[in-house]
């Protein structure tokens, strides 16, 4: 694979990104439900990831080996903060437990905070993006 190919894909994995924090978003505004949302933060996160994880030239195929390789490859050694981790974490488990489980609707607040914490993890990474070129 070339490296043009390997930043095609990066590019369609920023793209996928932005669309389903776009679709977190649009679902918010339109009152869809909070399972919906959140299941597009995660998304959102998760392209993002892959993103990164296709530029050291890493592709697990489990949502845990995805987490797990953003954590050690970026996280431990300090390129993105902690934080980022804890939302990547928080996001999955709000996805697994909203869609395979009974789980209580969430608030509003709780919601738009997802959003916000997606928004704010898609940035970064776009941002490393932008800085390394």
């Amino acid at each position: 694979m070339t490296q043009e190919d390997i930043n095609n894909i990066i590019g369609y994995r920023l793209e996928q990104a932005q669309i389903a924090l776009d679709d977190a978003i649009y679902l918010n505004a339109g009152g869809r439900s909070p399972q919906s949302i959140v299941n597009r933060c995660y998304y959102a996160m998760f392209y993002a990831t892959l993103a990164l994880l296709q530029d050291i030239g890493k592709a697990p195929t489990k949502h845990s080996g995805i987490i797990s390789l953003f954590d050690t490859e970026y996280v431990m050694k300090g390129i993105f903060p902690r934080e980022l981790s804890k939302y990547l974490h928080k996001a999955f488990e709000l996805r697994q437990s909203s869609d395979y489980k009974v789980r209580p609707t969430m608030s509003e607040e709780q919601v738009k905070e997802e959003i916000d914490k997606a928004s704010r993890f898609v940035e970064a990474v776009k941002s490393y993006f932008q800085q390394s070129l």
